[in-house]
């Protein structure tokens, strides 16, 4: 999940009157998600793209005060005013920030000290709760606000432990439990839509809509051609046979930019496989595991989706397949239930497809893996960034990015929606990033 902290349209007064119950129990999460940390886990940064859990606690505390407590209490002080600069991300209007690639380097304040700021932030944020909720929407809107950001550093905790734990020679689990059964594997399909004037995005002038960022509108007309999309994401079993057939050796499934990073990193698998007893395994949150051939592909990104779907559309059973495009994406998503295995399930990874019932939509489109697009991350027409800081974190990202769609195991379950557009660049694969196959009718 990005880190970006787009603006939101404004909540209406049935979602004020649940603004303090979504405040505690995001804060709750964030907290039960660093529980089994050592103070070591929580301070070390394993790349510049990941922060460590201790800085993610503290960061999502400096959100509210800074927006928040600093904007309504009349006697503001800040908790320690150092932390102004340490824990500000990219908000160049807040003022200075501490570099990102050196967040690994905060020993002090310790981990002790992190949790007595956010105490203290959500103790202050509470006690303000009924004059916000009954306040201007500015102020509301902003507090739904940070608890959406929140909720997109719950993911980049997980995300970010994982690859953290990875680089630990023991290979340590974070959660003791693998939440994996046989499942039979399934046959692949494919759902046709005809094509078509169709409305994607959300509609940002309308106030009594449900909390949305920025990105996801305004809500506009595209036309699209029929097309079809596949049943269920690429499996593991799927990418093992791509690997078979030398798809990491094949410059001509590559694009050239895709080429170069594979041969600069030597990439020959996914992110965190490796061989061991002439077997594939994988590193999860549980420990290193074999592969299980029938649960969504994670961790590769665009280049490696790409460089799939071109080897697929070879085989005779996924002919002319290609990566889905963002309208086609959440026009077939759009009367989809928004449901499946997310962050509340405690797998912490992506899972078979489990109902025996085959409908007529396409499965798990929510949940499991981020699937990547083949759209570029651009705004939407009459797309205009808001003005402040808050608004820094939006239109600036829309440059060398993808959109990816869906939500992933680790993504909170109201967190997501069939109009959220998540974008990493294209060579991002420590997040919970998979595909999905799409074709022309």
């Amino acid at each position: 999940m990005t880190s970006h902290i787009p603006t939101a349209v404004a909540p209406d007064h049935i979602n004020r009157t649940a603004l303090g119950a979504r405040f505690e129990q995001v804060r709750a999460t964030t907290e039960t998600l660093a529980a089994p940390l050592s103070s070591e886990d929580a301070s070390l940064q394993s790349m510049p793209d990941a922060s460590p859990t201790k800085w993610h606690l503290a960061h999502t505390s400096w959100f509210f005060e800074t927006f928040i407590l600093e904007r309504v209490e009349t006697a503001f002080k800040p908790f320690d005013p150092t932390f102004r600069v340490l824990f500000n991300s990219y908000y160049n209007a807040v003022g200075d920030k501490h570099p990102r690639a050196e967040r690994g380097l905060i020993s002090r304040p310790n981990l002790a000290e992190v949790l007595d700021y956010r105490r203290h932030v959500t103790a202050r944020i509470s006690e303000l709760l009924p004059e916000i909720a009954a306040g201007e929407t500015a102020l509301a809107a902003l507090m739904w606000l940070g608890c959406n950001h929140e909720e997109q550093h719950q993911e980049l905790i997980l995300t970010d432990l994982k690859h953290l734990l990875s680089k630990n020679p023991l290979r340590p689990a974070y959660q003791e439990r693998w939440p994996l059964t046989q499942i039979q594997g399934r046959k692949p399909r494919w759902v046709t839509y005809r094509g078509g004037m169709i409305s994607i995005g959300r509609d940002m002038d309308n106030r009594a809509s449900a909390f949305c960022f920025d990105n996801e509108g305004p809500r506009h007309q595209v036309f699209i051609e029929p097309f079809e999309l596949a049943s269920y994401p690429v499996t593991h079993g799927d990418f093992a046979a791509f690997i078979d057939d030398r798809g990491y050796m094949r410059p001509e499934l590559w694009l050239s930019m895709g080429w170069d990073w594979l041969q600069a990193n030597h990439i020959a698998a996914p992110h965190y496989w490796e061989r061991r007893d002439g077997q594939w395994h994988t590193f999860t949150l549980h420990g290193m595991m074999p592969i299980d051939a029938h649960t969504p592909i994670c961790h590769i990104n665009y280049f490696e989706a790409d460089a799939f779907a071109r080897w697929a559309s070879t085989q005779s059973h996924l002919k002319d397949a290609r990566l889905p495009r963002e309208a086609e994406w959440e026009h077939a998503a759009a009367s989809a239930e928004v449901e499946g295995n997310f962050l509340e399930s405690r797998a912490l990874h992506p899972l078979a497809l489990r109902d025996e019932k085959y409908s007529l939509r396409p499965a798990q489109l929510f949940g499991d893996v981020w699937e990547w697009t083949q759209s570029a991350y651009l705004p939407y027409p009459r797309y205009r960034a808001a003005d402040g800081a808050v608004g820094e974190y939006n239109g600036k990202f829309m440059c060398n990015q993808f959109v990816l769609r869906g939500g992933s195991c680790a993504t909170p379950r109201h967190h997501i929606r069939p109009s959220y557009r998540n974008f990493f660049p294209p060579e991002a694969r420590w997040q919970f990033s998979g595909l999905r196959l799409a074709r022309d009718a």
